[in-house]
């Protein structure tokens, strides 16, 4: 997969952006509350709110575009939009073949949920494709099962084809707390990754750097932790 990202970037060195006045946004639209799809039809969430505000501070007319998370990146290189805002950590392995701009979210947990307290996690745990805790997964030495979706991840401990999830504390959390017991976590809470931030093309430096420069202000002027508190609640750690 790496050969395939890395080719399709080089082809993508001179695309850059058609228009210095729209980027296109790409995102997920299927990891609540970072980024869902209203009933509306509309990208809505942590990130459009987001994206929208660092969109009007850097003075660039933003557009919305959804893709399937496992060829989030592979899209973005190629060309399909121009900057990925869904709930991407940080990672090295990342940024070898994108740039990222400073996070936006601070560093933080992972979590287990299973149907069960007294479930085996070093068992058969799902995880969504090309993630951050699908990599732990595997490095623990469980059987890591994975899905394209994150909803598929539920959908496998609820059906018993998987003992655990692992996944994003912010994303499982109105899960368990909306099952009625049905579903539970198991353990202490697992610290992955650098922060969330928006990627870019390697050859996107200035774009680049309008969005650092408004995420900046954001943190500077507090706005930033405010919009963290009202999608997260008062608990989530803050800039």
């Amino acid at each position: 997969m790496n050969k395939l990202i890395l080719s399709a970037a080089a082809l993508a060195l001179t695309a850059g952006l058609a228009s210095a006045q729209t980027v296109r946004m790409g995102t997920e639209g299927a990891y609540p509350p970072y980024n869902f799809i209203n009933d509306a039809g509309e990208v809505d969430g942590f990130e459009r709110e987001l994206g929208d505000e660092l969109c009007a501070r850097a003075e660039l007319t933003c557009e919305w575009v959804t893709n399937e998370w496992d060829s989030i990146i592979p899209n973005l290189v190629s060309g399909n939009y121009d900057t990925i805002i869904a709930g991407m950590s940080i990672t090295a392995e990342r940024d070898e073949v994108i740039d990222f701009t400073q996070n936006y979210y601070p560093p933080t947990a992972s979590i287990y949920v299973a149907a069960s307290a007294d479930v085996d996690l070093s068992g058969v745990i799902a995880a969504q494709t090309a993630t951050i805790q699908a990599g732990h997964v595997a490095e623990t030495g469980a059987t890591l099962l994975e899905f394209p979706t994150p909803d598929e991840t539920i959908a496998a401990v609820r059906n018993g084809e998987a003992d655990a999830v692992l996944a994003d504390k912010d994303f499982l959390l109105p899960i368990v707390n909306e099952s009625g017991g049905e579903l539970v976590i198991v353990g202490d809470d697992v610290p992955l990754g650098g922060g969330i931030g928006m990627g870019v093309r390697e050859s996107d430096a200035e774009l680049k750097g309008k969005f650092d420069a408004a995420i900046q202000s954001m943190k500077d002027d507090g706005s930033l932790n405010e919009l963290l508190k009202k999608w997260f609640g008062e608990e989530i750690a803050l800039f």
